[in-house]
């Protein structure tokens, strides 16, 4: 009898093809070997169970058994293939059968040989770093008496009491100013440009650039005409980047009074005391501060990871994770009507860079994922089961709604799933890694990358 033959027909970077031949009578003997199986469990019309011949079943189940033993047969050849080799996919494999309607017909009677070609893409050999070797630095934030006293300064400027001006006292900067208006574009009004008994802090950066500084001056009873230009970035298509006029009338001008920090305050603010209030803040700060530490140690440490595992990484990988990102810059940029030069950027420059990003994103997935395999570092439904419900959690009257979306949404768990995954990983690595810690102040901690400041 024919033995199976196997033929590598291509071998380039991570990309695999196979030619496979299985014999006809492979198959046949395969097929036959079902067929005898169902002979015990099929009734037939005019037959005892258990004694309808073969024969008869091969007529009327032949094709649809072989058709069965054909995919079974390539599952089972391919997983062969593949542990043979060592190999682990990338991607589900590609499989060419026979098209030609003769052919087919041939091979489901059982009168050829089954030939198909398979593709397959694998996920390269990686070597892994010593982590042992690698230091972290690792930047901390004592919460002094001052962060908490300017945190419920803060709150306190939000809550701000304000009362009215005198007769004839003009609007500075501070004041609140209740409004009236009607804007027009060209002269006719659009939707959304009317407002009555609206409040403006002026100054308070709440409406568009140049609005707030036009009221400064403005005395209850006056109207003026307001110029201003919409932000190219605004969030409606129709109104972004257009001038508008806005006739504004002012009903009301009122100043700024001072809230007194003390414990009357802080029941207003539902906690007991002044003191439980800088309790209450510091733990917040505490908290904060320390997300964003760990920010900055994930951030390094992913970098050491890049660094240390540079390898080829699976095309179409990088591909799925390229557009996925691409589709959704376009997206962005439609709906804020964005152009690339708007970012000082080409669209080429652009693709180029989302490209690096995608590669890097690819091969920390697999170093991390081959990190956690190594290391049976795994997350228990417990885990998950825990994030799903501070999930629930964060969305108050909504919880079951949430809870049965993650139940019957397999897609979303592994989401949730994913960076807690990550997370473990991230400690696993941090146990063996040389952290130093480093008192940095305040802004520096909050500092972005680019020396820019984060929103804290």
């Amino acid at each position: 009898m024919d033995a199976m033959q196997v033929t590598e027909t291509l071998t380039e970077g991570l990309k695999h093809e196979f030619k496979i031949s299985v014999p006809a009578a492979d198959l046949d003997a395969k097929a036959d070997a079902k067929l005898v199986d169902l002979k015990d469990k099929v009734k037939l019309n005019g037959f005892r169970p258990g004694k309808v011949p073969v024969s008869h079943l091969k007529k009327v189940y032949g094709r649809s058994v072989m058709a069965e033993t054909i995919d079974q047969t390539i599952r089972d050849t391919n997983t062969q293939i593949f542990t043979d080799r060592g190999f682990r996919l990338a991607t589900e494999p590609k499989i060419t059968m026979p098209t030609e309607q003769k052919e087919v017909e041939e091979l489901l009677a059982g009168k050829t040989d089954l030939t198909y070609t398979v593709a397959i893409e694998v996920v390269p050999t990686i070597q892994l770093a010593d982590f042992k070797s690698f230091t972290v630095e690792k930047p901390v934030v004592d919460v002094s008496d001052s962060d908490v006293d300017d945190a419920i300064k803060r709150i306190a400027d939000q809550s701000r009491p304000y009362s009215a001006k005198s007769e004839g006292a003009k609007a500075e900067n501070g004041d609140r100013v209740t409004i009236n208006f009607t804007g027009r574009i060209d002269g006719t009004p659009f939707e959304g440009g009317t407002g009555e008994g609206i409040q403006v802090v002026i100054g308070a950066g709440q409406f568009i650039p140049g609005f707030e500084e036009q009221l400064i001056g403005i005395g209850a009873g006056e109207t003026r005409t307001l110029k201003v230009s919409f932000p190219k970035n605004y969030a409606s298509e129709k109104l972004a980047g257009q001038p508008a006029e806005f006739e504004t009338t002012a009903t009301a001008i009122e100043a700024p009074g001072e809230t007194t920090i003390d414990d009357e305050f802080a029941k207003t603010l539902g906690l007991e005391s002044l003191d439980k209030l800088k309790e209450a803040a510091r733990e917040r700060l505490v908290a904060e501060f320390a997300g964003a530490t760990r920010q900055r140690v994930k951030r390094a440490l992913l970098d050491r990871l890049d660094e240390t595992h540079k390898f080829e990484a699976p095309p179409s990988l990088v591909g799925e994770e390229f557009n996925l990102m691409w589709n959704s810059i376009k997206a962005e940029m439609e709906s804020s009507a964005k152009t690339f030069a708007d970012e000082n950027t080409t669209e080429e420059a652009a693709k180029e860079e989302y490209q690096k990003i995608a590669d890097r994103r690819v091969r920390l997935g697999l170093v991390l994922s081959e990190i956690g395999e190594k290391n049976k570092i795994t997350v228990t439904d417990d885990e998950v089961s825990r994030a799903v419900i501070e999930r629930a959690r964060s969305m108050p009257g909504r919880e079951k709604e949430v809870w049965d979306y993650y139940r019957s949404n397999a897609n979303a768990l592994a989401q949730l799933r994913a960076p807690i995954y990550e997370d473990k990983v991230v400690d696993f690595i941090l146990e063996l890694a040389n952290v130093t810690e480093k008192k940095v102040s305040r802004e520096e901690l909050l500092r972005d990358e680019d020396g820019e400041k984060t929103a804290a």
